[in-house]
């Protein structure tokens, strides 16, 4: 009788976002109690969890609510809780949060370095659902006062190609980059399964908790103990991300591909011009082991792969000079593997909305008009004998850039 008393005392007094709100652990078997979280809840780990550590709180009814959507002031609580971020002082003026029960906290978060009063000029708003961009922003500069490296990153992102639908379909500003990369190459945040980040959506009470347990770990850990993000800032300083994914692959002393980024690379049958931007390659052998965070963006289980080659997707630009160019103008026109290359199959351009090669008879091309693209190609995955396999690609000006695969080290 006296236990289940005394467990019910425990429930009651878990509040998020109200005044009262206890501030510490609450034993673990007190988040089991919840009326609103089965033991078959997906989450229902994950809340344990966050609730033991006291990061989380119920509504003081018994009930966590966990598909409500988390506010402002209840993730600013959550992250002042979980950082360990040294509080860098001075309190957070928000004219809206004088006596409000998360005044404190708030505070407390953006002396983390989670937020600035400057974010939020027309006050802060702290019953308004946090949208994912946001969440995404917080978090990214709050790993970014930890750590000088994470800010690093977050400047290293500025321009990469972001592997979300949004990236070529509109919907995501191009301020919201690196934040949203630093997410996605961490994997504290992901896309759903259409591939859209949905920056504008808001996040639930039951997917924080989950969250918030990638937040506790990943800030024990530095930048490049995160593959993903490192091929995001490697492509956004150097347009592509062999280094990371192929690191059998070297370049030649002095020219990395992106020496010919940008430049004109014609045809050999002086029938156009191509500039090339960006190169993505794949090190997997298959749909579901592709090897690089960009995977679902250009494959899918109609991608064909190879077993002694490695795909490659080159993002160029080609400008037709006689009339009658057609697709297969140009493919029969390329005169280096890294040029340019076939279509990219399957469902991955329309899913994410970028344009590439059309199947036969027809063409994306018109006379004297540039028109930008996604093209597959491939370099060999094996060295002939020992020897080094060199793949090059010359621009008109004279400069080239040349990679070589040598065997790694057994």
């Amino acid at each position: 009788m006296f236990k289940a008393m005394l467990m019910t005392l425990f429930a009651g007094a878990m509040i998020l976002g109200t005044a009262g709100a206890i501030e510490q652990p609450v034993p673990a078997a007190a988040a089991a109690a919840f009326k609103d979280v089965s033991v078959s809840h997906w989450a229902y780990q994950a809340i344990n969890d966050a609730v033991s550590k006291g990061y989380l709180k119920g509504d003081g009814s018994g009930k966590f609510r966990p598909n409500d959507p988390v506010t402002r002031a209840e993730f600013a609580a959550i992250l002042a809780r979980v950082s360990t971020n040294e509080n860098a002082g001075g309190a957070a003026a928000f004219s809206d949060l004088a006596g409000h029960w998360s005044e404190k906290e708030v505070s407390e978060a953006a002396g983390k370095g989670f937020f600035s009063p400057t974010d939020y000029t027309n006050g802060f708003k702290p019953g308004t659902p946090l949208t994912r961009v946001e969440m995404a922003k917080w978090m990214a500069s709050g790993l970014a006062a930890r750590d000088g490296e994470y800010k690093q990153a977050i400047e290293d992102t500025k321009d990469t190609i972001v592997p979300v639908t949004e990236y070529y379909k509109g919907g995501l500003n191009k301020a919201d980059y690196p934040y949203v990369s630093v997410m996605l190459g961490t994997g504290l945040m992901s896309g759903y399964p259409d591939d859209s980040f949905g920056g504008g959506k808001t996040t639930t009470r039951a997917e924080v908790a989950v969250i918030i347990q990638r937040y506790e770990t990943t800030q024990t850990k530095e930048p490049k103990a995160f593959k993903g993000l490192n091929e995001l800032r490697e492509v956004g300083t150097t347009g592509t991300n062999l280094r990371t994914v192929i690191p059998a692959y070297q370049y030649a002393e002095g020219h990395e591909l992106k020496t010919i980024l940008g430049k004109d690379v014609s045809l050999r049958n002086n029938t156009g011009k191509v500039k090339i931007y960006h190169y993505i390659f794949m090190s997997g052998l298959s749909a579901n082991q592709t090897g690089s965070i960009y995977g679902r963006m250009f494959v899918d289980e109609q991608t064909p792969f190879f077993a002694e080659t490695y795909q490659v997707f080159i993002d160029s630009s080609v400008l037709p000079t006689k009339s009658g160019f057609q697709d297969a103008t140009y493919s029969n026109g390329l005169k280096y593997y890294l040029q340019g290359g076939s279509r990219v199959f399957g469902s991955a351009p329309a899913r994410f909305g970028y344009k590439t090669l059309l199947s036969e008879g027809a063409t994306i091309f018109k006379n004297g008009v540039e028109t930008r693209f996604w093209a597959r190609s491939s370099v060999k995955r094996n060295t002939k004998n020992g020897e080094p396999e060199v793949q090059a690609i010359f621009a008109d000006d004279g400069s080239y850039a040349s990679i070589l695969l040598k065997d790694l080290p057994q």
